[in-house]
């Protein structure tokens, strides 16, 4: 069970996204997939290839998906990918692990992100609204990565930032 197209993946599958604080831009963007296809090419659980495939969106996000149906992913798998991506963080020019970042789309239609402090700000601001575009990262299927990722910031748990800057 090796890598696979994304599209392939049933929505049920398993799914880790990765936020770019930074877009990449081409060069940079084709390092990230070779070296995920790279690792996922490889990928097992407990000595098991793992069904998976990986998606890229808007030169910021990447998705991971695993077909558990077919293999679960590991600890210690999982761990493994984590550390791959950590490890291109340096290579890469900005940060792909680790929490706080929020992304929404901005008047022009472009991706931009804030930590939450900065997006609470944008809230107040009056730049960030409950119309605005914003993209869910704790998704965790395929089903929802493609249905749900992106969505306006009132149909998502951004909501609740919305409403807290309110008050």
């Amino acid at each position: 069970m090796p890598h696979v197209a994304f599209e392939s993946l049933p929505p049920n599958a398993r799914v880790w996204v990765f936020g770019a604080g930074d877009v990449l831009d081409d060069i940079h963007g084709r390092q990230l997939l070779s070296i995920v296809d790279e690792h996922l090419s490889q990928w097992r659980a407990h000595g098991v290839p793992l069904m998976c495939a990986r998606d890229f969106r808007d030169n910021r996000f990447l998705a991971v998906g695993v077909d558990e149906a077919a293999t679960g992913a590991s600890g210690c798998s999982i761990d493994g990918l984590f550390r791959t991506l950590t490890a291109m963080q340096t290579l890469l020019g900005t940060s792909l692990v680790g929490g706080g970042i929020m992304f929404y789309r901005d008047a022009n239609g472009i991706v931009q992100c804030a930590d939450r402090g900065g997006f609470v700000d944008l809230v107040r601001a009056g730049t960030v609204t409950a119309d605005t575009h914003v993209f869910d990262l704790t998704v965790d299927t395929v089903g929802r990565w493609r249905e749900s990722f992106e969505k306006r910031a009132a149909e998502s748990w951004h909501a609740l930032v919305l409403k807290s800057a309110s008050a």
